[in-house]
């Protein structure tokens, strides 16, 4: 049942991860016709267009792909809860989808502000993905600057974000029990 358990968990993350840039590319109102971005768009769409005709969009966030987000990990919990002990827990479903997304988010952002830090290096501002992860990650780092500014030409603020994502996760997993495997 491992085997399946870590199939399932790796392709349910894999599509979460996608859902949740795409809510993210429009909250942070990043280029749509970036590559990267039409990708992200065309993986989406298929599951997306159908929920949008029930669920609008209001207050700038595409609820539509939140509520999508939430199914699959939702999905996800199903799954795994029927393969590894064959009953549903019903009470806790919800609640383990909303922290799945929480989680995954936090660690989607942990993982597009090392490959940004990295292509930074090699790059120079001149790939398309840099520029889109650059508009997804700005809105994080700006108030990080305003307090520890640019020194030398050193950025800290990629550090300090790291730190404080890291203190975020390690406060979660010390009042939620499942914080770790999810």
């Amino acid at each position: 049942m491992t085997a399946f358990t870590y199939l399932i968990t790796t392709l349910f993350d894999l599509y979460l991860m996608v859902v949740i840039l795409r809510v993210w590319l429009q909250i942070a109102r990043a280029d749509f016709y970036n590559p990267f971005s039409q990708f992200i768009v065309r993986a989406t769409n298929p599951l997306l267009k159908p929920l949008r005709r029930i669920i609008p969009g209001f207050g700038g966030i595409d609820w539509a792909g939140v509520i999508l987000a939430l199914i699959i990990a939702a999905v996800k919990w199903l799954l795994i809860m029927q393969l590894s002990r064959g009953f549903i827990f019903w009470n806790v479903l919800p609640l383990f989808a909303l922290l799945t997304v929480v989680k995954q988010a936090g660690s989607l952002l942990f993982w597009i502000l090392i490959i940004r830090a990295i292509l930074s290096w090699v790059s120079q501002g001149r790939s398309p993905i840099e520029y889109v992860f650059m508009q997804l990650t700005e809105p994080f780092l700006a108030p990080i600057r305003r307090i520890i500014p640019v020194m030398g030409g050193l950025d800290l603020s990629v550090l300090a974000l790291f730190i404080i994502l890291n203190f975020l996760n390690i406060l979660l997993s010390s009042y939620i029990p499942y914080w770790r495997v999810m």
